[in-house]
């Protein structure tokens, strides 16, 4: 059987939803023209998509237009071949997730009262009915969002069972929001709540150490690891906190602490883990191992040399065990340019010497393995020796592969 061209994408980004069908509804809203890429980043997170469309989307994209962007046919009219109960009655060979992006204020109230008369609304009813997941997106004129009865109906969609992924109000529309948003909540959706009651620490991004009032020590840690963990522990059902250094990435709906320096990292790691009962530290970050001895309350001159001494900083692994002694903690060690044996010892070293349950360590200078990189590759240890390698992966999957290895030690 050939492969669509258009499939070579899938699974490029993540395995987060491989293995999964998602039957994509997509209405006569202008915000339609963000559908090709949405279902292309779907696909890149590993799902195969199914796209059914309304007469009125038809006018706005291409069914081809579709058809290439997912490597499969579109539904435009319903035939003998029964295509809304197919992909939308649950079970084998169904689709595992309904979503209807984006939805107008009449395919929403349709939804609503049950009335089918597209495919779209058709697959819809076939869905809810099936108690199968649906999200809607809704994107529209915001006088209309803000209809009196478009807003109950979305509660009865709500009420139902219905996800709804709120658009962006802004210039008086209800705009489609960012594709990365909706992709997230089908994610969610999909995902195991296998952390459901876990409460949990994680430690991203890098640390400062001033030499004056604007200059400073640091490392290039993105942070991008530690969010990953984060974003991956709450998707699956952990009450999660994260303490960040200086980063450019946040976390919606994450409560968050923000730090400055070790001193300060250290401080909310061990604040945190005396007032509340946390079930896991994941410590992510990258903080500076030293700091400078004295800072300048002057803007430090640089017509003369400078000379700058440093003292070490204490290990937060070994505070923080002090501070909780039932706490499963996953570490890092990283290191530049070293063979893997000679990694893997390093690794094993710190973690003996830490108190850690699991150590996760890698080379920073492989290629697309590096602080700012959106893959890394990993060797995790315990104390009796390697547990796993994780080849180059995304970092959300290297952190969901990580999880899976401390619930295993759990047995949750």
């Amino acid at each position: 059987m050939k492969i669509h061209p258009s499939k070579d994408i899938v699974g490029s980004r993540s395995k987060l939803l491989a293995g999964r069908k998602i039957a994509m509804g997509i209405c006569g809203s202008v915000g339609s023209v963000k559908s090709p890429e949405l279902a292309r980043a779907l696909m890149r997170e590993g799902a195969e998509v199914f796209v059914f469309m309304t007469e009125a989307a038809q006018k706005l994209i291409s069914p081809s237009l579709m058809e290439w962007a997912t490597g499969n046919s579109v539904v435009t009219e319903l035939t003998g071949a029964i295509e809304h109960v197919a992909m939308g009655r649950g079970g084998p060979d169904s689709a595992d997730l309904i979503l209807i992006a984006p939805a107008t204020a009449n395919t929403i109230s349709k939804m609503a009262l049950g009335i089918d008369d597209t495919p779209v609304t058709t697959l819809a009813t076939t869905a809810i009915g099936a108690r199968i997941p649906v999200v809607v997106v809704p994107a529209m004129h915001g006088s209309m969002f803000n209809h009196p009865a478009v807003i109950e109906n979305l509660k009865k969609l709500e009420a139902m069972g219905v996800t709804v992924v709120q658009p962006e109000e802004a210039e008086g529309k209800a705009k489609f929001p960012p594709n990365d948003v909706v992709v997230e909540a089908v994610i969610s959706l999909l995902a195991k709540k296998d952390l459901a009651g876990k409460r949990i620490l994680v430690t991203a991004g890098p640390t400062r150490s001033y030499m004056d009032a604007i200059r400073y020590l640091t490392n290039s840690s993105s942070g991008k690891m530690g969010f990953a963990f984060a974003r991956e522990a709450m998707t699956r059902g952990g009450e999660v906190v994260l303490v960040t250094g200086a980063t450019e990435v946040s976390l919606p709906n994450c409560p968050t602490i923000k730090v400055t320096t070790t001193e300060e990292l250290l401080d909310a790691v061990v604040t945190e883990l005396r007032s509340k009962k946390y079930d896991l530290l994941i410590m992510a970050a990258a903080p500076l191992d030293f700091s400078i001895s004295k800072k300048s309350e002057e803007k430090i001159s640089s017509d003369a040399p400078v000379e700058l001494s440093l003292k070490p900083l204490p290990k937060i692994a070994r505070e923080a065990r002090s501070a909780s002694s039932d706490l499963f903690i996953i570490g890092f060690k990283a290191e530049y340019g070293l063979q893997t044996e000679d990694l893997k010892l390093r690794a094993q070293t710190r973690l003996h010497d830490s108190g850690m349950d699991l150590i996760v360590a890698n080379d920073l200078s492989k290629p697309s393995a590096g602080f700012e990189s959106e893959t890394n590759e990993v060797y995790v240890l315990d104390q009796s020796g390697l547990v796993s390698h994780i080849p180059l992966s995304a970092k959300r999957d290297v952190a969901s592969k990580v999880l899976d290895l401390y619930l295993a030690r759990r047995g949750s």
